[in-house]
């Protein structure tokens, strides 16, 4: 079952249950391109807003703190610059971390 929310100042907002999305998922993520899709996951589950990384990373709390985005950078940096640690094992990480 899905809703649909209409603001006078909000753009439109679509409201899907998880089984919906499964359902239609390709549907939905385009559709979060142009609206905003809620996913209502169910009793005593947290409710999902999908939303496009490109609107995200200036509204979103977790990217618009910038020790975030620093350690994001800095990251990147040290991949490039090769400064990793190669997993040999999955199932032993520690082996290769310690």
């Amino acid at each position: 079952m899905s809703y649909i929310c209409v603001h006078k100042k909000v753009h439109n907002m679509r409201i899907i249950t998880a089984r919906e999305f499964r359902e239609k998922q390709k549907d939905y993520l385009d559709l979060a391109e142009s609206e905003r899709v809620i996913i209502h996951r169910g009793k005593n589950k947290k409710s999902v807003l999908l939303t496009p990384i490109d609107e995200s990373v200036e509204t979103d709390v977790f990217f618009s703190d910038t020790s975030v985005l620093n350690a994001i950078k800095q990251g990147i940096e040290d991949i490039q610059a090769g400064r990793v640690t190669a997993i040999r094992d999955p199932k032993n990480i520690w082996a290769d971390i310690i």
